[in-house]
């Protein structure tokens, strides 16, 4: 699974011209070692042909209309998670330590939640270790692929193939829940300002579940652990679901 972790992170990063040079190998990495199921590598195919011979410039400003323009396909898995809530700088903090202790020191400007460094980090571990870090987040893998596949984009292959790589099938409460939330047209400017618009923080004495977005709402609802990065390894980077 480790090589096809590295793959698909590399795939979710924003389109270069070594990137489009790597894509072949990319391809072959998945394909050699077989962890991803071949209905779905054979969907990953369009994707990297795409990548390898697609305009570069067609292709980073497709990549920007999705993931940096559109906040419900943000590649940062706290937005999904916590918002704009007090709950997500500490859950960074919390993932940022995970990695340290486990040697992975960040040497980029990305947060430590954006899923190609997440992806990267998972690929160092043990495998047993890998997929359970990787099964916490499949809900949120499952909502952005049915987001994709809703406006034909052929990334919806790369989340299908992380949710068959953490190996249990997402609970479908959760992804409902995700899927409710406003998923505005990239084009549509207005929508888009009303989505990244910074939502009121109460603090103090009864401030409660009021600084809290509306999924995390439901998932306490539901039960769930509340959301955040424990000491160990093997504890929950994000709610499970």
């Amino acid at each position: 699974m480790r090589k096809s972790l590295k793959a698909l992170a590399a795939l979710l990063t924003y389109p270069t011209a070594d990137m489009q040079q790597a894509a072949a190998e990319i391809g072959r990495a998945i394909g050699t070692e077989q962890a991803v199921p071949p209905r779905i590598r054979d969907r990953l195919a369009p994707l990297i042909a795409e990548l390898a011979t697609g305009d570069i410039y067609d292709l980073q400003e497709r990549y920007v209309l999705l993931f940096d323009r559109t906040r419900s396909l943000s590649l940062h898995l706290f937005e999904h998670v916590h918002g704009e809530s007090r709950d997500r700088g500490q859950a960074m903090i919390d993932l940022k330590a995970l990695y340290e202790k486990n040697g992975l020191l960040i040497s980029t400007p990305e947060l430590p939640d954006f899923i190609p460094l997440f992806l990267e980090f998972l690929s160092t571990l043990p495998a047993a270790e890998a997929h359970e870090l990787l099964d916490q987040p499949a809900h949120i893998f499952a909502a952005l692929a049915e987001r994709l596949r809703k406006r034909q984009s052929p990334y919806e292959s790369v989340f299908r193939a992380l949710v068959a790589l953490a190996g249990s099938k997402p609970g479908a409460d959760v992804v409902s829940a995700l899927l409710q939330e406003p998923d505005a047209d990239a084009t549509d400017l207005a929508a888009l300002d009303a989505a990244w618009e910074d939502e009121p923080v109460t603090f103090g004495p009864g401030a409660g579940d009021d600084c809290k977005d509306t999924l995390i709402t439901r998932i306490r609802a539901g039960r769930r652990p509340a959301p955040g990065v424990q000491a160990s390894a093997h504890r929950p980077v994000m709610p499970r679901r």
